[in-house]
């Protein structure tokens, strides 16, 4: 790949051939440029090889800029490509109007180069931020399902069991934006399965108390993986994975932690993970009946579970209910049973 093609690609569209020209001095040193004098035009070029960024005049003949960007925002291939107007309207309704079919931006001319380049710069890299959140969530996820590949689990399971989190969370008082970091961290919270042995993982029958304590070690060991950093999100899964087999009364692991000592992720987690393992068959198992489910969360009030956390979750069963019968196990129990 050369170096021109590492540069970001940007279409100019203007039916005049001088304003193209003005905006081709402004930007070329920069960037690559594909030129259009119609909407039309604009429309088969994106076709042909999509750009990063689309500078679009809106007083056009046969296709305005408006139409056109109604054109682009309405096909999934271009939708996200992000669009400034560049035009000589500068009324607030117009400008609102451009804002509303999707545009990103909006210069008036005669355009004011420094203007130009600081609004094209910002929202590139507003695509490139976005674009990195979203390889990362990918990579995240990919991660952890890695878990899957040693385990009785299906990645049905961590479906279920995130978006269950997801509904706790928000119950629960968490935000919009917290709750669904949960949902995205939720699914690595046995990303330590990795280093179990599979002698102990792929174990049909009962674990030996001395293999037991060895499975105990996979919350440390996926702590261990994903390790300290930066990231939100990360240090979230950190927290869910390190935490989600402690105990409301202390008796869990790996730490013994009790009460509110306990992360609220994990045991916002613990509860969902529990959740949708009883209901499920298993291996070892036939998928519990939900009066059943239910009865043994109660019990588990203020034992293994937070009290609220149980409350919480029979108030929210006919979201929990629409997620189960969304993403359902081939042997899963039926919600209308029991």
């Amino acid at each position: 790949m050369n170096e021109l093609n590492l540069q970001p690609h940007l279409l100019l569209v203007d039916d005049e051939a001088t304003n193209l020209r003005v905006l081709k001095q402004v930007l070329q040193d920069d960037y690559r440029l594909t030129f259009a004098k119609s909407g039309a035009e604009a429309l088969r070029l994106v076709q042909v090889d999509k750009p990063d960024l689309i500078l679009l005049d809106v007083m056009m003949p046969d296709m305005t800029g408006f139409e056109t960007c109604e054109w682009l925002k309405a096909e999934a291939d271009s939708k996200a490509i992000p669009i400034i107007f560049v035009t000589a309207l500068k009324d607030a309704m117009d400008e609102a109007k451009g804002l509303e079919l999707g545009a990103v931006d909006y210069i008036t001319k005669p355009i004011s180069p420094a203007v130009v380049k600081i609004r094209v710069k910002t929202h590139l890299s507003l695509v490139q931020a976005d674009e990195l959140k979203r390889t990362r969530l990918e990579v995240i996820q990919r991660l952890g399902r890695a878990s899957e590949y040693k385990d009785n689990e299906t990645g049905l399971h961590v479906m279920r069991m995130s978006h269950y989190s997801q509904v706790l969370a928000l119950a629960y008082g968490f935000s919009e934006s917290l709750a669904e970091e949960l949902l995205h961290a939720a699914p690595m919270h046995d990303l330590g399965k990795i280093g179990i042995p599979d002698e102990i993982m792929l174990k049909p029958g009962k674990l030996t108390a001395a293999e037991f304590e060895i499975m105990k070690t996979h919350p440390l060991i996926g702590a261990e993986i994903i390790g300290e950093c930066d990231s939100s999100l990360l240090s979230l899964a950190k927290e869910v994975a390190l935490n989600h087999h402690e105990k409301w009364d202390g008796t869990g692991y790996p730490h013994g932690l009790k009460g509110e000592q306990i992360p609220i992720a994990a045991r916002i987690v613990a509860l969902a993970d529990v959740f949708d393992a009883l209901t499920t068959k298993r291996p070892y198992k036939e998928a519990w009946p939900l009066d059943k489910t239910l009865e043994y969360l109660k019990e588990q009030s203020g034992h293994h579970f937070e009290p609220k956390l149980v409350s919480l979750f029979i108030q929210e069963l006919d979201k929990i209910l629409v997620i189960m019968a969304r993403w359902p196990e081939l042997a899963a129990v039926d919600p209308q049973q029991g």
